[in-house]
């Protein structure tokens, strides 16, 4: 039976899956991008598996945090600019929250055992619905063996060489503008038809009109850019002392994270730790365990850095300089964006991306199975017990098809329940 096209979404009704989505969204970019997907895509139907594709390279080119501006864009294209600002609040705010939080316990008992318990099963869980988001993704985008080709090569150029992140976006890019006109049919998107036949009709569909509020035009375009620089400029200048250094700092790591948090930790690292002295070397190591443990995107560890180095007022100041840029990009680029859906020099290249990154999410769930699975190095012993919490929360994902949401809570009471009893 043909499915029907699903209601109009009230802004309430998407605000409540925001806020749910801060909550929930574990594993870092791939993990988050995953429960998007999952949520927007097939359960809901919000938007079709093309236009979210679309916007996710989009994403992916921008410095900054790419799962948070991909909620931003999704909540912008549905609910214009203040659908846009509450997606992308409400997916960094409980992270922000939950983080102080951690700090402030850090800071005063000096570890956090029960926290540490409840994420003992959260991470094989974690990499459980990393590689659920590189079947999906890639049973999907890989349509022909030259996509294959490119996302195995960026599996190996990433797991082998450690190539950087944005040689491989830039590389996959030029292959797909190559390819798109060399072989057009290859870098094709599938059509609509062919969307609809996956999960059924979206309420943003392939063909669906760009909305009025999206449509690309001069004076919004200066308008985005003249507020992004009075909403940096003025609270620089109202700071001082190591709050307006933090500032600085942190608006220029914002613009260095191309290829996701792990890619500008090493420069947060040596600002922060060696130039600065906001805080210690461990410090910083344990504010990223803390990091990667905590819904929201990894690169919020910069609030642990501002705890750490000024209290409250430095999470706070180092995570609003974090995130500003990303909103000012979406909106001043999304609408260009979406002038160019469907069309086949702009879409190439992001087809290219896009097998890229299922290369990029293997080697991530490759990662993290090794982190959990050796916990104490490849030569350490196996840790039967996170594999058992993995491999269920596996079969649950691709036999059951339960949510992410009931996986990562059953995981993480199991993982508290094991930790209890040791």
């Amino acid at each position: 039976m043909t499915q029907e096209k699903p209601a109009p979404v009230s802004f309430i009704d998407a605000l409540r899956f925001w806020l749910k989505l801060g909550f929930i969204s574990f594993g870092g970019p791939t993990g988050q991008i995953a429960i998007m997907h999952q949520e927007l895509v097939e359960r809901r139907r919000w938007i079709s598996e093309s236009r979210f594709l679309h916007a996710l390279n989009f994403c992916m080119l921008l410095p900054g945090p790419e799962a948070t501006q991909l909620a931003t864009y999704i909540g912008w294209l549905m609910h214009r600019a203040s659908g846009g600002i509450v997606a992308g609040l409400l997916f960094v705010l409980p992270s922000i929250f939950i983080l102080i939080a951690l700090s402030w316990t850090y800071v005063t008992y000096g570890n956090v055992p029960f926290v540490a318990g409840i994420f003992y099963g959260i991470k094989p869980a974690v990499t459980a619905i990393v590689i659920a988001a590189a079947h999906r993704i890639g049973s999907r985008a890989l349509r022909h063996p030259a996509l294959w080709a490119i996302a195995a090569a960026a599996f190996a150029a990433i797991f082998e060489f450690s190539a950087p992140f944005p040689a491989i976006v830039f590389t996959a890019g030029l292959v797909g503008y190559l390819g798109g006109r060399l072989c057009p049919a290859i870098f094709t998107p599938p059509s609509g038809d062919a969307a609809v036949k996956g999960y059924g009709p979206a309420l943003i569909d392939d063909a669906t009109p760009t909305p009025a509020h999206a449509v690309f035009s001069w004076p919004k375009l200066c308008a985005h850019v003249a507020a992004g620089v009075a909403l940096c400029a003025v609270p620089l200048a109202l700071l001082s002392g190591t709050l307006q250094q933090m500032g600085w700092f942190f608006t220029k790591a914002a613009l260095l994270t191309f290829g996701g948090a792990y890619a500008v930790l090493p420069y947060v690292f040596q600002g922060a730790v060696e130039h600065y002295g906001w805080l210690t070397a461990p410090q910083m190591i344990d504010g990223l365990a803390l990091g990667e443990t905590t819904p929201g995107p990894l690169i919020m560890v910069v609030a642990f850095v501002g705890f750490i180095g000024a209290g409250v007022a430095g999470a706070l100041v180092a995570t609003y300089f974090t995130f500003l840029p990303s909103f000012i990009f979406i909106f001043m680029g999304a609408p260009f964006i979406e002038t160019t859906h469907g069309n086949l020099r702009f879409s190439a290249p992001l087809t290219g991306i896009t097998a890229a990154v299922v290369g990029v999410i293997l080697n991530l769930a490759v990662f993290f199975a090794c982190q959990v699975l050796w916990p104490g190095g490849m030569a350490g012993p196996f840790d039967w017990i996170s594999a058992a919490i993995g491999l269920a929360a596996l079969v649950a994902l691709f036999r059951f098809k339960v949510g992410v949401m009931p996986v990562i809570g059953a995981c993480a009471l199991a993982g508290l329940a094991i930790t209890l009893l040791r």
